[in-house]
């Protein structure tokens, strides 16, 4: 005799709606209604640009952009460059090195940098642009108005033209 016993792999009857409702739950919006609740700015993606972002993933897309010009704020360096081709997708990517600190630190950086340029590419990034974000020492821990600000001067500022590189003609003074 077998003490195992037999459960059907299916169950024998389908169960309805197995969600038990909070009883704290979202009392004005009806069960099902399917419309998401409006929060945030009611602006359409479409509205700002109808350019899309592109990560930028091997060490040729990023030693490109190196050879831009390059925006050095507070908490970020943005090194940006024109592709020159019929793409009009901005392309993004983001490093932190070493010297900033461990790889919590790193990671942070560049998740903080990652949702700046989700904000802010559309708004200011040029399209058929690449651009590089490098993290600096308080960019994992700066507040996030700083760093919105700092991510937005540079790219209005490589949107004009302007760079933060030092003349490289001049001969260095010894």
């Amino acid at each position: 005799m077998s003490r195992e016993t037999h459960i059907p792999a299916k169950p024998t009857q389908a169960r309805e709606n197995t969600r038990v409702p909070l009883a704290d739950g979202n009392k004005e919006r009806t069960q099902g209604s399917g419309e998401p609740s409006r929060q945030g700015p009611q602006t359409s993606r479409n509205d700002v640009s109808d350019r899309t972002i592109v990560r930028l993933k091997t060490r040729p897309q990023f030693l490109a952009a190196a050879k831009g010009p390059a925006i050095r704020r507070g908490l970020v360096v943005v090194q940006g460059r024109d592709r020159r081709d019929d793409n009009s997708s901005v392309g993004a990517g983001f490093t932190a090195t070493k010297k900033i600190g461990k790889a919590v630190v790193r990671n942070r950086a560049k998740r903080r940098l990652r949702e700046a340029a989700r904000l802010l590419l559309p708004l200011h990034g040029q399209s058929g642009w690449d651009y590089v974000f490098i993290a600096r020492n308080e960019t994992a821990v700066a507040p996030w108005s700083r760093l919105l600000d700092d991510v937005e001067t540079a790219l209005v500022r490589l949107a004009r033209g302007e760079t933060s590189r030092p003349n490289r003609s001049r001969s260095a003074k010894g």
